[in-house]
């Protein structure tokens, strides 16, 4: 289903979750719109992966709502809100270690996950082409047919990202995706993640490296403390002297 740019696709309306006395998101509404990079910024602890959590159904709101599409997905599980059209990437990737880089990115494609399993020979060879062409574009087609244990960090990264790309989904979740990578790496993911965008993937990623955050994001929303304190174009987030000294701590004498 195409959407046109700047459409709303997952609206979350005054998100609350608390953990004892500890209020990790408190009353957050924000918009992910079609078409853009939005990125979410802020201290540790502001409340960024709870938000992702609750969206991908690993965590239940106390309160609030979470529109994918029109529909509410509070309560569904998190294979089905998967199954919806929502991926996610996780700070400690989640591979399979003992896979092949070709295994793992299998393991997530629909209909069926496997070379050989039913779906006639036009269907396997549609498999083969797209995971080839993923892992031309991740830069991994000369490591198919090795484990994920064995990849360098910056390639481990690479295949997070494939496994996303094998899957239908419209929007992605992506957690802390280019922490780590060397510059050339890097600029090859900032560079694959735009023409993804461009092909219609909505993206929003969790993020802390200054640099990775004006090189990528179209849209900055600003968390601290469990609170949404900003929503706004990136120059005007990150030239807020409020927020950067929220952010880098207060530097006046």
């Amino acid at each position: 289903m195409a959407h046109v740019a700047g459409e709303v696709l997952l609206s979350l309306r005054g998100l609350c979750k608390s953990f004892g006395g500890l209020k990790a998101c408190d009353n957050v509404s924000l918009d992910l719109r079609a078409g853009i990079i939005t990125t979410l910024v802020g201290p540790n602890g502001a409340g960024k992966t709870t938000l992702f959590n609750m969206v991908t159904g690993h965590l239940v709101p106390d309160s609030g709502d979470i529109i994918w599409n029109g529909q509410s997905i509070v309560g569904k599980s998190p294979w089905r809100i998967g199954r919806m059209g929502i991926a996610r990437t996780f700070q400690d990737l989640r591979l399979f270690d003992h896979m092949t880089v070709q295994e793992n990115v299998l393991t997530v494609m629909e209909p069926s996950s496997w070379l050989w399993q039913p779906g006639g020979p036009k269907a396997r060879e549609a498999r083969r082409a797209k995971v080839a062409a993923i892992l031309e574009a991740t830069g991994l087609t000369r490591k198919v047919g090795v484990r994920a244990i064995d990849l360098a960090y910056a390639e481990r990264k690479f295949l997070s990202l494939a496994r996303i790309m094998a899957t239908p989904a419209r929007i992605w979740l992506l957690d802390e995706p280019a922490s780590g990578l060397d510059r050339g790496s890097y600029e090859r993911f900032l560079e694959l993640l735009r023409s993804e965008v461009r092909q219609g993937v909505t993206v929003c990623i969790i993020e802390h490296n200054l640099d990775i955050v004006v090189g990528i994001s179209d849209r900055i929303a600003f968390l601290d403390q469990g609170s949404l304190l900003a929503d706004d174009e990136p120059s005007k987030v990150l030239n807020d002297p409020r927020l950067a000294a929220i952010y880098f701590g207060d530097m006046t004498p």
